[in-house]
């Protein structure tokens, strides 16, 4: 089921600026049992990068009525909001106020292997190294080929994830996650200040660790930093926490602190 600024269709204009130039943001969120998990935090961040890139972003009201509608039909889905800043002529330039797009989508749960929870993933490092654009950083906008270039780099079914780093080698998190590692009783998650996507169970992980009293610092870090971590995990909103077992030629044991992520993210969100 999609809408497409309230009306059910799958058809967009052409002259649409988040086609023509991937000019809008989106977000990402389970529905499970016809409810919308972490829904005002995701509308929230919705609405700071919208007004981060100057889009108009939809009311809070009419976007919770249209997630309703899809909730409705499917109760156990993925829901995706888009917000493009809308139809213009060609050209980068916006002239004019424009009357931004919505699009609320729904689409299956993944199948993934129960072994992802139960035993960890396989992670590989990306060929591709992401750009540095400090103005974007953080925002979850709809210029994603970086992202959709580094998930082509391989076909094995075992591996999981990619992970990318900078184009100064630094770690920023996976093609589709954000990554922590623990060293010790210590929990690092890299600085996004450059590049990358903050998500919202990243958020909810750190607000989790300061209220436990477990220092968690947000760094810059080295392949070879990670590697002498004593756990690493990846997060996002569809997948909640995997732990990574394998990458390259290195492995991990099951961790001890992954569980209590997974019970974090667990808990109720509005």
């Amino acid at each position: 089921m999609v809408l497409v600024n309230g009306l059910q269709t799958d058809l967009l204009d052409v002259h649409d600026r988040g086609l023509a130039y991937g000019d809008g943001v989106f977000r990402t969120l389970r529905i499970s049992g016809g409810k919308a998990f972490c829904w005002q935090r995701h509308y929230q961040k919705l609405h700071d990068d919208c007004r981060a890139l100057g889009l108009c972003c939809p009311g809070h009201a009419m976007l919770s009525k249209e997630l309703g509608q899809i909730a409705a039909a499917y109760p156990q889905c993925v829901l995706k909001i888009i917000v493009t800043r809308g139809r213009g002529a060609r050209g980068y330039r916006a002239v004019g106020e424009m009357q931004a797009t919505r699009i609320v989508m729904a689409s299956p749960v993944p199948d993934y292997p129960s072994s992802y929870d139960e035993q960890g993933v396989r992670l590989r490092i990306c060929d591709l190294k992401l750009s540095l654009q400090p103005r974007f950083a953080g925002i979850k906008h709809l210029n994603r080929l970086e992202n959709v270039m580094a998930r082509r780099e391989w076909d094995d079914a075992s591996i999981a994830e990619g992970l990318l780093l900078d184009s100064e080698e630094f770690v920023i998190g996976g093609t589709m996650t954000n990554l922590f590692m623990r060293k010790g009783n210590e929990l690092w998650t890299p600085d996004l200040t450059r590049c990358g996507v903050a998500g919202v169970q990243r958020k909810r992980v750190l607000e989790r660790a300061a209220v436990s009293g477990i220092r968690c610092a947000e760094r810059r870090i080295s392949v070879a930093q990670l590697l002498e971590a004593d756990e690493i995990f990846l997060t996002n909103s569809v997948i909640g926490v995997w732990q990574v077992r394998e990458m390259g030629d290195n492995f991990w044991k099951k961790g001890e602190f992954t569980p209590t992520v997974r019970q974090w993210l667990n808990e109720p969100c509005d």
